[in-house]
């Protein structure tokens, strides 16, 4: 099969177009099935794992490639981890610990969901990465409730527009940040209640200002460093802070009197290491809570560009640029 390699740590042109032997069929009791890949999405992981800040789990592919969508070749289909009934020719978008950059990929069947209602190969393949992501640190970590208002930073990323979607899809009152006035026009048009440019504004300011000075509920970091006290100075009471990536830097001075008397929550996680029954259950929330939605037309992801997978050198300068709005998709 076709791979596309990380030769060695650097720059995008790294990425090489080469050759393995096709993966092993999964047999019963592996609760694996293997995928053809029509479309795999771009995180901002790849680039990490490419750069070599970001080291491959213990028995993962070293392939990069965190999401596709495609065709069930093969597999354990009788395992017990199949809630949906998926079928062998079915198909599915899956989150993978990696090898998502190949024409053929191993996934756990817990972690494959069905394409939404009419959806292609390329809406399939935004799903997977963004959606399990802001499902289980905003809604499972983070706890957002009915009448919280949820501070997304990096609105415009993949990650930012999925949760500006699902957080309006389900009611809440959503502030983003974002580094261009531009950016920031694209995300109040995907539904923030304010978005705030970094750059030329004080995003605690504009948040206070916005709440009648009590503060969002909860917030998706994805910087970290210098902003972490700043986001406790936004924080409502009892609100949560959590912390998805440290673009900003890993250490932070923080105020912990105000921690302490405003019973506030500062937490964080990474998906990619998490075990598969842990995983197992965002696939399943998912299918419960948003899929119909999907299903509905009510939600679609935001493709800002697709490009071959043999051009994932550039897909993956355009990541590092940061200009796109939305999602980077791969196709076979």
């Amino acid at each position: 099969m076709r791979v596309i390699e990380i030769r060695e740590h650097g720059a995008p042109e790294v990425l090489v177009s080469s050759t393995r032997p096709d993966p092993a069929v999964p047999t019963a009791g592996s609760g694996e099935v293997l995928i053809r890949v029509l479309a795999a999405g771009i995180n901002r992981p790849d680039v990490l794992q490419r750069k070599g800040h970001y080291p491959v789990p213990a028995g993962a592919s070293d392939i990069p490639g965190l999401e596709v969508a495609g065709e069930i070749i093969g597999g354990d289909l009788a395992h017990a981890d199949n809630p949906f009934g998926l079928k062998l020719g079915d198909k599915v978008c899956a989150l993978v610990q990696g090898g998502g950059y190949a024409d053929l990929c191993l996934a756990p069947i817990a972690q494959c969901l069905p394409y939404p209602t009419g959806f292609s190969d390329q809406e399939a393949a935004a799903l997977p990465e963004t959606f399990f992501t802001v499902w289980s640190n905003v809604f499972m970590r983070g706890e957002l409730a009915k009448g919280e208002t949820l501070l997304v930073q990096g609105g415009s990323s993949g990650i930012g527009v999925t949760a500006i979607l699902i957080a309006k899809a389900l009611g809440h009152r959503v502030f983003v940040t974002a580094g261009s006035d531009e950016k920031c026009a694209a995300c109040i048009k995907l539904g923030a209640d304010l978005a705030i440019n970094y750059k030329t504004q004080d995003f605690v300011a504009e948040v206070k200002k916005a709440t009648d000075d009590k503060g969002v509920n909860v917030i998706l970091d994805m910087v970290t460093g210098a902003y972490v006290q700043r986001e406790i100075d936004c924080l409502a009471d009892d609100g949560r802070i959590v912390i998805i990536a440290i673009q900003g830097g890993s250490k932070a001075e923080v105020n912990t009197g105000q921690i302490l008397r405003r019973r506030l929550t500062i937490t964080g996680s990474t998906l990619r290491p998490r075990p598969v029954a842990f995983k197992k259950q965002i696939a399943q929330a998912l299918y419960t809570q948003i899929w119909p939605l999907l299903n509905a037309g009510q939600l679609k992801p935001v493709i800002y560009k697709t490009f071959s997978m043999n051009d994932a050198a550039d897909a993956h300068r355009l990541m590092e640029s940061s200009e796109h709005v939305g999602k980077i998709i791969l196709t076979a």
